[in-house]
């Protein structure tokens, strides 16, 4: 009995993370040179949406093209609260939130 129930938990085990493996909203991006003339390989990102739960540098995501975790906060959560403190943080029309750092670059913030 301890035989099966460990097997049908490998086999669910082994589904759930199958079933994670897989994001609908997944693109492929080209390999590329950018402005400064440095060769960039090609890579996966998440589609565009309104929101970054779903993407691969958000805190609890895993990018299983290459194995590393997510770190950024998720929108509306309290860690989001701690990007850009002390700092006026703007909305743009599209939803993104950002503040004007000290060279004046806009650095984008999760939405709070």
């Amino acid at each position: 009995m301890k035989k099966l129930i460990a097997i049908a938990a490998l086999l669910i085990s082994n589904a759930v993370v199958h079933a994670q493996t897989w994001n609908t909203n997944s693109i492929g991006v080209d390999s590329y040179y950018n402005n400064s003339g440095t060769y960039v390989d090609g890579y996966y990102r998440t589609s565009s949406n309104n929101t970054n739960w779903d993407n691969y540098s958000t805190q609890g995501n895993i990018n299983w093209n290459t194995g590393t975790e997510g770190t950024r906060a998720r929108d509306y959560s309290l860690d989001a609260w701690n990007y850009g403190s002390g700092q006026t943080i703007y909305t743009g029309p599209r939803g993104g939130q950002y503040y004007y750092n000290s060279n004046g670059n806009k650095v984008y913030v999760p939405k709070r």
